[in-house]
């Protein structure tokens, strides 16, 4: 599974929606993604891909792409 997909996965998981929505899906944008559910969702992609996030990122985790961006400076690489 490409790290795009488990990224998919944990977002479609987290906040029970499909595939379709994630690429504009920013939060609060959808009743499950409160802060509840975002540190829900943040738990779920630090063990997926066995990072541990700062603070600073978490807050700043704003939506699908931003959450990317985010991973990146993690060495999570979405081009495989």
């Amino acid at each position: 599974m490409s790290n795009l997909e488990r990224y998919q996965k944990v977002f479609i998981e987290s906040f029970e929606t499909d595939e379709s929505t994630l690429k504009d899906l920013k939060y609060q944008d959808i009743p499950q993604w409160d802060s509840v559910g975002h540190m829900s969702m943040i738990a779920m992609l630090e063990e997926e891909f066995d990072i541990m996030l700062e603070m600073d990122d978490i807050i700043d985790f704003s939506s699908f792409e931003k959450g990317k961006e985010t991973l990146g400076k993690y060495g999570i690489d979405f081009n495989d």
